[in-house]
Order: C-alpha cells, then sequence, then structure tokens
C-alpha cells in the first residue's frame, strides 16, 4: 500500500512542478514581471517534492491508523491546509530589489494549490484497497 501512495505523491510532485512552471511562464508574459530570483524552478521543485512527499506521510499515516474514515478526513485536512497556506505568500517580505512586489501574490497564492490539484487529479489512477 506504501508504494502505490508514494507513486501517487511522486507524480503528483512532477504535475506540480509541470502546472507551476507553466504558469510561472503565463504569468511572465502575461506581467513581464519577472519573480525567478525570489521563485526560480530550483525552489518550485523542492516545493512541489516537500509537499507531495509530506502528504505521501500523512495520507499513508491516516489511512494506516483510522482505516475507512482516514481518506475522508486526510482529503478534509489537506483542503483545509491548503487554504490556509494562502497566507504565506501574502505575508512574505520580498527583497528590495524585487520590481513590483505587489504582483507576487498573483504568482504564488495560485500555486498554493497546484499540489492539492495534482493529488486530487491522480487520485482515480492509484486506487486502494479499504482495509477493515
Amino acid at each position: 500500500m506504501f508504494k502505490r501512495i508514494f507513486f501517487h505523491g511522486l507524480m503528483a510532485s512532477l504535475l506540480t512542478t509541470l502546472a507551476a512552471t507553466i504558469y510561472t511562464r503565463i504569468y511572465f508574459f502575461a506581467t513581464e514581471t519577472d519573480f525567478s530570483k525570489v521563485l526560480g524552478l530550483q525552489r518550485i521543485i523542492g516545493f512541489s517534492l516537500l509537499t507531495c512527499m509530506l502528504t505521501v506521510l500523512v495520507n499513508y499515516g491516516m489511512i494506516r491508523w483510522l482505516k475507512r474514515k482516514g481518506e475522508i478526513i486526510f482529503n478534509f485536512l489537506f483542503s483545509v491546509i491548503s487554504f490556509a497556506c494562502v497566507m504565506i505568500p501574502i505575508s512574505v517580505t520580498l527583497p528590495l530589489s524585487v520590481q513590483f512586489p505587489e504582483l507576487f501574490p498573483g504568482l504564488a497564492v495560485p500555486m498554493v494549490f497546484f499540489p492539492a490539484i495534482a493529488w486530487y487529479t491522480l487520485n482515480p489512477l492509484f486506487p486502494r484497497k479499504q482495509q477493515n
């Protein structure tokens, strides 16, 4: 069971990285504001991997501990935590060298939801047997 959840997280991490990279490029062309020094590709990959691997551990723990209700409680908590994490890009202080810092939340806030969206999108591809 852990192997299946681990690959689910790995694929969600790849999908998150791909979506965030594409969104970064679209945002750059739409606003002509470069935030690559603050949120570069390495940080996007790191954020995606860290978030999705933590998700794997929490999901596995919830399913093992709470059995049938673990998946439901996990999904609820993952959604609530994703919404709560919106405060992170809003409250971050950017270096003075960054032009148009007021546009940064427009880039980073949607990216907060990418791991949850990727996880839920890939969920049907990784079915799990319900434990009693």
